[in-house]
């Protein structure tokens, strides 16, 4: 059961990654699949760790026709530093948590801006930072969401 939550939640967050919005929304649209990996990682390491993370990636970067690898990289790096720090994350308040969210969100878009820079790609410039902040202010709505999620304690 806990396995198709994770399929669930995973699915509903790439998702709302990848439906087609106006520019102006799409300016402020968080990075939703890796909030989800994220998410994951922190409350069920051996669950939806790095292989979660790799698997959703990988499907992010055939959507949006990148290097192949490239989210992959990204979205699994984050979950390796998520699994290795749930211990001290996972009861942190709403404002730490926010700003873990933060560092792993400039984590996954610096992956993905220098592999943008290392392939000849043009980036979106300082628009790519943008859903960064947004994610990690709206981390503690997501969070808070996706612990509605969460398999029942033991």
């Amino acid at each position: 059961m806990t396995r198709f939550r994770l399929t669930l939640t995973l699915i509903v967050a790439f998702q709302l990654q990848v439906v087609p919005l106006p520019a102006g929304l799409a300016l402020f649209r968080p990075p939703f699949l890796v909030l989800a990996v994220a998410w994951w990682s922190l409350v069920m390491p051996r669950l939806g760790g790095i292989g979660a993370g790799f698997l959703a990636g990988l499907a992010l970067d055939v959507v949006r026709g990148a290097v192949l690898g490239q989210h992959a990289l990204a979205t699994a790096l984050v979950a390796f530093v998520a699994v290795r720090q749930h211990l001290l994350v996972r009861h942190k308040p709403a404002l730490e948590q926010s700003l873990f969210m933060l560092a792993l969100l400039v984590l996954w878009q610096g992956v993905v801006w220098l592999i943008d820079l290392w392939t000849g790609q043009s980036g979106d410039g300082w628009r790519a930072w943008v859903p960064v902040m947004v994610g990690a202010v709206l981390w503690p709505v997501a969070a808070h969401v996706m612990d509605r999620f969460a398999p029942p304690s033991r």
